[in-house]
């Protein structure tokens, strides 16, 4: 279309062109939004390795003589605050990008409706707008924009950590009816002892987490609320095993099981200590981080510690994934909004033509097979908390000469690893107490 001759709906280049702004093919539309959003993570990761400072301060009028603090006379070292600035101004471009196409997309019920060219086609353009919102963002003046920006990030990072959770739910839920189906069709005690060596392999791992959590986090006459959320979180990781293998459970969910409880347990484990890393008590945290202008000039200025760089490895593993999922698993569709669309097909097949050539297929045109909206929110708690954790959860201290967490990140993690629990507890258990709905 668009008098493109050479051009081949589904094609690479079209892909990166208006040219074809009638084909449609829900994976490759996630996936190429996915790749903005990946691509943008990795601007903002260069923002932040060590040497990029001296760049960046390079742009005009971002760092002059330091940064000016609104009501305070203080100025802040462009060392420490220019990569933060950075990581801010890049999160918030890609926040502005995402929420204006969920603005776009809200009720586009198929590929029928104009709208959907827009969200499946046009690809140059929305690059550019993409470059041009980060640009403009630079410009931003300093004032109180950090600080408002990060308590968005906080809510908007909450909301990605339950996302991700539920999408570990459906990873496991696919994964486990997968093996179990390989099963059936043969080999069944290898592939049962596959499941079964994985399972182990999450609770040992979650379990040794644990005792590193105590160990290392804790203190004999100190760090009562590390004990008790430590403690806490063992307990519910437990009921939620225990709920996930109950016969009532098994019959309305046979494919519930086990598998999906260990990740759960392991993830969970994994927010604990995430959420310790930014207790600002030292004894209680032994891995705090402390950016500030005393940092000697000849040390590299460290902006991630362990638990941040497990936590990049997983929001590239569900953000892929988010793109990818073709999930049959109720509960979970409903909680992703994915559940109108699921009896058609959303593979990426495309149709061979007379001239052998493969052409893209239209597999929304009845109904879509996600919700637009609701992807790109996704996509914008995913910038947030992209943000979040590429600069630590960390704010200027009160005199803005050093850059330190403080509490409430460490509650915002811990409420979120509750509500996931709650929320995973809930696919369980719905099935049972709604015996009036239809899970199937």
């Amino acid at each position: 279309s668009g008098g493109a001759a050479s051009c081949l709906c589904g094609s690479a280049p079209c892909l990166l062109s208006s040219c074809c702004p009638s084909a449609y093919n829900s994976t490759v539309t996630r996936l190429a939004f996915s790749f903005l959003l990946l691509l943008g993570a990795l601007v903002s990761v260069f923002m932040v390795l060590p040497g990029m400072e001296t760049q960046l301060k390079k742009i005009p009028g971002f760092c002059v003589d330091g940064a000016s603090i609104p009501f305070s006379d203080n100025k802040v070292d462009c060392d420490v605050m220019v990569g933060y600035k950075a990581v801010y101004r890049m999160c918030f471009a890609m926040a502005c990008f995402f929420f204006l196409f969920s603005i776009i997309m809200i009720r586009v019920r198929s590929s029928k409706d104009p709208r959907a060219s827009i969200q499946n086609g046009f690809w140059f353009f929305k690059i550019l707008i993409l470059i041009g919102i980060a640009v403009g963002a630079f410009f931003i003046p300093d004032g109180m924009f950090t600080t408002v920006w990060y308590y968005f990030g906080a809510v908007g990072s909450f909301c990605f950590i339950i996302i991700q959770l539920i999408l570990l739910v459906d990873f496991a839920h696919s994964w486990n009816q997968s093996w179990l189906q390989r099963a059936e069709d043969g080999n069944t005690k290898g592939w049962f002892a596959a499941l079964l060596s994985f399972t182990i392999l999450h609770y040992v791992l979650a379990f040794t987490s644990l005792v590193l959590l105590y160990v290392f986090y804790t203190q004999p006459d100190d760090c009562t609320e590390h004990k008790v959320v430590i403690s806490l979180n063992l307990l519910f990781c437990i009921i939620v095993s225990i709920v996930s293998i109950l016969p009532k459970v098994q019959e309305a969910q046979p494919s519930s099981g086990l598998l999906q409880a260990s990740l759960i347990t392991l993830y969970t484990m994994y927010i604990t200590w995430s959420a310790m890393t930014n207790n600002p008590n030292r004894k209680c945290n032994p891995s705090l981080l402390t950016i500030g202008a005393t940092v000697p000039p000849h040390e590299a200025i460290q902006w991630w510690d362990a638990s941040d760089a497990v936590g990049l490895g997983i929001f590239l593993f569900c953000t892929l994934y988010a793109s990818l999922r073709s999930s049959n698993n109720a509960a979970v569709n409903k909680l992703m909004l994915t559940d109108e669309g699921q009896g058609l097909t959303a593979d990426y097949e495309a149709a061979v033509g007379d001239d052998g050539v493969r052409r893209a297929v239209d597999n929304e045109e009845e109904v879509v097979t996600y919700n637009y909206t609701f992807f790109h929110l996704c996509l914008l708690f995913a910038s947030l908390h992209i943000m979040m954790t590429l600069t630590n959860w960390y704010l200027p201290d009160s005199d803005y000469q050093y850059m330190r967490t403080a509490m409430p990140a460490v509650w915002v993690k811990i409420c979120s690893s509750w509500l996931g629990l709650s929320i995973y507890l809930w696919t369980l258990v719905a099935p049972v107490i709604l015996t009036n709905r239809d899970f199937s």
